[in-house]
């Protein structure tokens, strides 16, 4: 498919969680990016550890002032210090949001855009797997409000300073975990069936890319760019929320993940690659783009979550 083509219709067998890189280099065609005399302005939300932290260190290294999404002050100014140490930029900041909870996350988006004229790259990093079913501050489960309704609200907070900074990119961190996935949108929230964890991170994956293919439809014309990508099983802190047989699985499974720089790679590339300036819409893998299995290319369950959504965040009245 060309630039601006949606996300494929069928897929490319990959296991639920390794991913073997193939190369260690840095991501192909990344350029350092500067509007005028200003570096270009990136969000990178979950950045204190793992895939995120890599993230910010290579957007800091092209050039970007980047802001470092944090749960707690004191991780993200950790964070910041060992972004600066790697790279030797000054143009990082904090900010320290709980992004399960909404208000939360309209209180950053409001702060991002009062603090910074403009944002180039939004990149939605932060997500979780969880072992039990719990609910946020806000009543929702906490896998889908985390790790859909957060990235869904804050893109759309951020979507006029984006195009307003156009061209400007939005960049989802998903998952291969889509591929055997289904999205019940009547209970997203397993309220009525029996919750299983990697059920429920591979539905809030698919509807990354459902969110990502709606989002890329949306914006057609202003500007702005939608993308997603799986970054591969990467040595971190993910799965470290999780008990029991998961939390072992997990565990088993790290020693042979990916290091974190090889799981931003993608991130980086869509961020800052003049190859996919013009490329929305898709799925990639390993800086490719990759077709997504058809449950994640359906235009109308897209539109259908987007609705739904809105209602859950209150972007619109329920």
């Amino acid at each position: 498919m060309g630039a601006r083509d949606p996300i494929g219709s069928s897929a490319v067998a990959l296991h639920p969680l390794i991913t073997v890189a193939e190369s260690l280099a840095s991501p192909p065609g990344t350029v350092s990016r500067h509007m005028g005399d200003q570096p270009s302005v990136c969000l990178v939300t979950g950045a204190t550890t793992g895939i995120g932290l890599a993230t910010a260190e290579g957007l800091a290294r092209a050039g970007f002032h980047v802001i470092i999404g944090a749960r707690t002050r004191e991780r993200g100014e950790a964070a910041r210090e060992r972004v600066a140490a790697a790279t030797g930029s000054d143009r990082l900041e904090v900010a320290v949001a709980d992004l399960s909870i909404q208000a939360e996350v309209r209180r950053l988006a409001a702060e991002v855009a009062a603090s910074h004229p403009r944002l180039d790259v939004l990149v939605n990093n932060a997500g979780m797997v969880f072992s039990e079913r719990r609910e946020t501050a806000d009543g929702i489960e906490r896998t889908w409000g985390l790790n859909h309704l957060a990235p869904f609200l804050l893109t759309n907070l951020l979507t006029d300073l984006l195009v307003a900074s156009a061209p400007a990119r939005v960049v989802t961190v998903a998952s291969n975990a889509h591929t055997r996935a289904t999205l019940d949108l009547d209970d997203p929230e397993f309220a009525r069936r029996p919750y299983r964890a990697f059920a429920a991170y591979g539905q809030s994956k698919l509807a990354n890319i459902l969110f990502t293919l709606e989002l890329a439809g949306r914006l057609q014309g202003r500007g702005v760019t939608a993308n997603c990508l799986h970054p591969g099983f990467v040595r971190s802190e993910f799965g470290t929320r999780t008990s029991g047989w998961l939390r072992v699985g997990i565990g088993i499974a790290r020693p042979f993940g990916l290091t974190p720089e090889q799981g931003a790679r993608t991130s980086i590339y869509l961020a800052t690659s003049p190859e996919v300036a013009d490329v929305t819409g898709r799925y990639f893998v390993d800086c490719k783009p990759t077709q997504a299995r058809p449950q994640a290319t359906d235009a109308e369950m897209a539109r259908r979550l987007w609705d739904a959504s809105e209602r859950m965040t209150g972007l619109i009245r329920a």
